[in-house]
C-alpha cells in the first residue's frame, strides 16, 4: 500500500512498538517513476510482522503536523524500516518525502501497526496486489524467501507497465505472477488477470490478501468469488488518492 488517511488505529499486534520516535533516513532512492524509497533506522524498533504500517508525521516550524500511514516492505527482522511511497497529486506528505527529505534528516514515525492484513506463513496464501498494494505483499514474499517457505506464498501483482510497477525486478525474479494491463509482458497481451490465470495459483490457498485502490480491490474480489473462493477468508487493505 501506498498511503491512506492517517485515521483510528486499528488493533496492534505489538502495542510496545508504537510510540512515536525519531527516525532517521538511511537510504533514499528512486527506483521507479513516481515512487521514492527510504530505509529508516529507528531508536527504539520493534519486531513487525509481514503487512504492517507505519504513520509518517511531518512537522513544520509553526507547528502544523500532516500525517499519513505507509506500508512497510521490510521483511521481519530487517533492522530498517523500508518504505516505498507513491507521488500524490499535491499531496503534502508524499511530496515532501519525494522532494525534500535527504539522507541523514529525521521525522517522526509510529508503528509497526495493524494485524488483520498481516502474514505469518503459517497457512498458503495468495497475495494479490495492482500499483502501490505491493508494498505489503513484498514484506510478505521477503518473509517467506527469508525463512525458506517460498512456496506458502503465492503473488499477483497488477500494473500499468513494468515501469509503474514498485519492486517489479524482484516480482519476477521470486516468480510472481505480473499482469500490466498498459502494455505486453513477454508473450503476454496487455490486460488484467483472466479468470483462468488465477484459478491454478488458488489451488490449496487458506487465505488471500487483496491490496490496492478501491476498484482495484473490488475487481480483485469478485474475480476470487467467481472461483468460489470464501469470502470469509479475503482480507482486503485498499486506499484513495491521499498523500
Amino acid at each position: 500500500m501506498s498511503s491512506r488517511p492517517a485515521g483510528p488505529d486499528p488493533v496492534v499486534e505489538n502495542p510496545g512498538g508504537t510510540g512515536w520516535q525519531l527516525a532517521t533516513v538511511r537510504a533514499k532512492d528512486h527506483p521507479t517513476e513516481g515512487f521514492v524509497r527510504l530505509r529508516l533506522e529507528l531508536p527504539e524498533p520493534a519486531p513487525h510482522r509481514a503487512g504492517q504500517h507505519y504513520v509518517v508525521r511531518l512537522r513544520a516550524a509553526d507547528g502544523y503536523t500532516a500525517q499519513r500511514s505507509y506500508s512497510t516492505a521490510s521483511a521481519p527482522g530487517d533492522r530498517l524500516v523500508e518504505l516505498m511511497v507513491e507521488r500524490m497529486d499535491d499531496g503534502e506528505v508524499s511530496g515532501f518525502l519525494h522532494d525534500e527529505v535527504r539522507v541523514g534528516d529525521t521525522f517522526e514515525v509510529r508503528g509497526p501497526i495493524g494485524r488483520w492484513f498481516t502474514w505469518d506463513g503459517r497457512e498458503r496464501a495468495l497475495a494479490f496486489a495492482g500499483g502501490s498494494g505491493v508494498v505489503p505483499m513484498v514484506s510478505m514474499l521477503r518473509h517467506a524467501i527469508g525463512t525458506g517457505n517460498a512456496d506458502a506464498l503465492r503473488v499477483v501483482a497488477v500494473a500499468k507497465s513494468l515501469d509503474r510497477l514498485p519492486y517489479a525486478d524482484e516480482l519476477l525474479a521470486s516468480g510472481a505472477f505480473v499482469a500490466l494491463t498498459r502494455e505486453n509482458l513477454g508473450a503476454r497481451v496487455a490486460a488484467p488477470p483472466y479468470p483462468d490465470e488465477v484459478a491454478p495459483l488458488l489451488d490449496d490457498v487458506e487465505a488471500a490478501f487483496v491490496c490496492g485502490s478501491v476498484g482495484f480491490v473490488g475487481y480483485a474480489t469478485r474475480l476470487l468469488r467467481e472461483q468460489a473462493f470464501p469470502s470469509d477468508s479475503i482480507r482486503v487493505e485498499q486506499f484513495g488518492e491521499t498523500g
